[in-house]
């Protein structure tokens, strides 16, 4: 079959992405289940991982993600294991009071099921200073250096674990975020009316100045018998879990300081970050190309379960312990399909996911969040036809297989830069 990963990759044996066959991504045995019940403290209960990092106050950031210039908190080989124990940034923030304990006690949460660094982060964290009208809510644990890895490298992501290290999570809407915001200037986004913006424009306190006054809306949402379940009066809703990391990236800001708009938590850019991508959980492969030595790898933003669009701006947000293989792939080796070298690509056991960006360059040159972009790239990034080649003599896209067989999804429209993936069966290529 032709090599369509690349022409760095044309030499090696491949697939239809350029990937060794007996490479390819397969179920990985380490996919086990918590039992929902026992509260993962930091360092506490079960860690597989060859390494573990906890998200310590004096480590972590709060809002940004690191850059290039970044000092990392550990070192570890190429193709090793890493547990992480992620924090939520729900029940954490400045509309919640930024005091976890209180704010969970309110649900009923003892004290002993509140997690001990969240705690501290809440209290503690001084490395930057909030504003909660302009940083990111993501508490960003790492980065992580991974030794070999180069620019014009590829860092591999294989999640092996997502563990809940409590029984509950937060949903959250806020005014002027999510797909029904209310516009700055006070007009309606576009195919809506005033009146069916939400939160309702009646409840908006945000002229206050402060944050726990903005008539935001959080709800708490327990994990019962394995499923995700949320109470309002008599009324209930469940539904399953799904846990994955809404944010994996590599460095990929050159900026000097911890808070250039560049390094923001919220868009993600061409070293994946805030990506909010609900298909990379455990047994998913996701590719980012290199800009650090040492590829810098951080995590945040654990989701217990998120709707393809994450419409109302947050997913179930909750605290997870996941375990990581992180592999350097080189230019030449067969070992991660071509466009990763460029850009953020994915894959699960039975499908490969090209993804597309409405603006992935961070605030650099402001933020562009039009869907119809985002599309066109995903689909541009997409594999084609067998024996299309990576791209034809005229320097066009190859015909993308994703036209009459594979769908296209709104990964989420609420992080400015907004993002598409699409989910192509490999079995169309046997």
């Amino acid at each position: 079959m032709a090599n369509l990963a690349g022409a760095e990759d044309a030499e090696t044996p491949e697939n239809a992405l350029g990937i060794s066959p007996d490479r390819t991504m397969a179920a990985q045995s380490a996919s086990r289940r918590s039992s929902f019940g026992q509260i993962l403290q930091p360092g506490v209960g079960p860690i597989s991982g060859d390494h573990y990092l906890s998200s310590d106050v004096d480590e972590v950031l709060w809002g940004y993600v690191p850059t290039t210039r970044a000092t990392p908190v550990l070192s570890m080989r190429s193709g090793e294991t890493l547990t992480v124990d992620a924090v939520s940034h729900e029940g954490l923030l400045e509309d919640q009071g930024r005091d976890p304990v209180s704010f969970f006690a309110g649900k009923g949460v003892a004290r002993d099921q509140i997690l001990d660094d969240a705690v501290s982060i809440a209290a503690g964290y001084r490395r930057t200073p909030r504003n909660f009208d302009v940083d990111g809510p993501h508490v960003v644990t790492g980065p992580v250096r991974i030794e070999g890895a180069e620019p014009g490298d590829v860092l591999k992501i294989e999640t092996l674990e997502a563990l809940p290290r409590v029984p509950y999570g937060v949903v959250s809407s806020r005014h002027g975020r999510g797909a029904l915001a209310l516009r700055p200037d006070g007009t309606a986004p576009d195919g809506i009316t005033l009146d069916e913006v939400m939160p309702p424009i009646s409840t908006d306190g945000r002229s206050t100045g402060h944050p726990a006054e903005y008539g935001n809306v959080s709800t708490f949402t327990a994990i019962e018998n394995g499923r995700a379940v949320m109470r309002s009066g008599d009324r209930k809703v469940s539904f399953p879990l799904n846990c994955f990391m809404g944010i994996m990236g590599v460095a990929y800001s050159d900026d000097a300081g911890l808070t250039s708009p560049n390094a923001n938590s919220i868009p993600p850019t061409l070293g994946g970050g805030n990506i909010d991508i609900s298909l990379l959980g455990v047994g998913s492969t996701f590719y980012l190309p290199v800009f650090a030595e040492g590829a810098l790898f951080y995590v945040g933003d654990p989701h217990m379960a998120m709707g393809d669009g994450e419409v109302s701006l947050t997913a179930m947000e909750g605290s997870l312990r996941a375990t990581f293989r992180l592999t350097v792939v080189k230019k030449g080796s067969g070992e991660a399909p071509g466009v990763a070298f460029r850009y953020p690509f994915a894959e699960t056991p039975d499908s490969w996911i090209p993804i597309g960006l409405s603006d992935p360059d961070g605030a650099a040159h402001g933020q562009g969040s039009d869907l119809n972009v985002a599309m066109r790239r995903a689909v541009v990034n997409s594999p084609g036809l067998p024996g299309a080649g990576p791209r034809g003599s005229t320097g066009r896209p190859p015909t993308p297989i994703c036209r009459p067989a594979s769908g296209f999804i709104v990964s989420q429209v609420v992080d400015r830069t907004v993002g598409v993936h699409g989910q192509i069966a490999k079995s169309h290529f046997a």
